[in-house]
């Protein structure tokens, strides 16, 4: 099943209404559970004949439950109202903080972090399709001005109107809807196919030895809180975490993550400010190795993208890394902040070029209407987006689903 198949049918489904269970008991049994939902069944002389009837408990265990139910009942009875309202709210709010502590489903997460993308695409469609008459030429150049301005890229757009072409007619697609359909089709088909063989797993070094991890990005993309949150979603999972605070130049950094390495209770190997960043690779890899511990994440300075001395510095921290675990670092991640929309691809094709970038993560996707940016580093860079930031919590940052990003995405727009 392809995709936009999933997603059709995620849309479609719709959960049928509760029914009652009395439907399958006998009448006698439905009438008297009935009775049992009512106000009246506080009264001694409902509940026992109920519970009996319905062959929960025998005629003693009954006659217990009734007595123990109507000291309830004069209890709460007795209550002054500020009390029992007292009663009330406080049993409300502890209910709601358990629902608090339950951890969000993925649907959820994706249908709210990515709303203001929903929205823009939403927006841009109707605008597009408000001038639709007909499958011309034009049609096909405003097609391609509406996906351009959706971030997913000029290639991608190009690509879509293209092949296009024929499938429209061939849909015998003439209402808006239809067309707005077709289009979005052959947007999650395409980004399915760039997809294919795509790794987007995690890679730990084998035997138990420490897997070392390298996060790469400019300067406010939000390497330093994704290495904070990474380190505290794998310390709750019952890994050892060590960071390496390697952002020697930028004012703050090591405070930033130590401050992370704290609230998660990971330790934080830090050198002076502005020290040499492969000293603190080094210090932190040899303490990882000789202490066993799982996981290490090195943080790195991120002034300009296109700053020779910084990926000279990027190729020596991968040389020390090296030089102590063969065969680390096992993946090399790049933060983009998603709200730069264009300007992230460009940073990821140069990192490409330097790093050898195994995966991207991005970040700040609940604040931008720029999420066709996804669709673009697939079919322009082939790199796998691996983590996915919704918000400011560790919670928030989810492994990426494909499947919930086209729905959260589009669900609006399909009918």
């Amino acid at each position: 099943m392809g995709l936009f198949d999933i997603f059709r049918k995620k849309k479609n489904n719709v959960e049928p209404e509760s029914t009652t269970n009395s439907e399958s008991l006998s009448e006698s049994q439905s009438e008297t559970l009935s009775q049992s939902n009512s106000e009246t069944t506080t009264s001694s002389a409902l509940t026992q004949p109920v519970m009996e009837q319905v062959g929960l408990v025998d005629e003693h265990e009954a006659d217990e439950w009734s007595k123990a139910l109507d000291k309830k009942s004069e209890a709460i009875h007795d209550l002054p109202e500020s009390e029992s309202e007292s009663e009330s709210e406080s049993e409300s709010e502890s209910e709601s903080e358990s629902e608090d502590e339950i951890e969000r489903n993925e649907q959820q997460v994706y249908d709210e972090g990515l709303k203001k993308s929903r929205t823009g695409f939403a927006e841009r469609f109707n605008r597009f399709l408000a001038n639709f008459r007909t499958v011309d030429e034009d049609f096909f150049e405003d097609l391609e001005e509406t996906l351009v301005g959706a971030d997913v890229g000029f290639d991608m757009a190009i690509k879509i109107s293209d092949e296009l072409r024929e499938e429209v007619k061939l849909a015998n697609a003439k209402r808006k809807e239809d067309v707005r359909d077709v289009i979005i089709k052959k947007m999650v088909d395409l980004y399915e196919a760039d997809g294919v063989n795509e790794d987007t797993q995690m890679h730990f070094a084998p035997n138990g030895s420490t897997t070392v991890i390298l996060f790469v990005g400019v300067n406010g993309v939000g390497k330093t809180t994704t290495i904070g949150k990474l380190a505290s979603k794998y310390q709750q999972a019952g890994k050892s975490v060590l960071l390496a605070a390697a952002d020697t130049f930028r004012a703050g950094a090591t405070k930033q993550l130590q401050e992370w390495g704290e609230r998660a209770n990971v330790p934080v190997v830090a050198g002076k400010e502005k020290a040499d960043p492969a000293s603190v690779v080094f210090e932190a890899v040899a303490k990882a190795r000789d202490k066993h511990y799982d996981i290490l994440f090195v943080d790195t300075a991120g002034r300009l993208q296109n700053n020779v001395n910084l990926m000279q510095e990027l190729e020596k921290m991968k040389r020390i890394i090296q030089r102590e675990i063969p065969d680390a670092p096992h993946e090399v991640l790049l933060v983009l902040d998603a709200t730069t929309g264009q300007n992230a691809l460009q940073q990821a094709k140069l990192f490409k070029d330097s790093s050898d970038v195994t995966g991207i993560v991005l970040t700040k996707m609940d604040g931008t209407a720029k999420g066709g940016i996804v669709f673009a580093i697939r079919n322009e860079m082939h790199l796998p987006v691996k983590w996915i930031g919704f918000g400011e919590k560790a919670s928030d940052l989810r492994e990426f689903k494909p499947e919930e990003f086209v729905y959260g995405l589009f669900k609006e727009l399909v009918s």
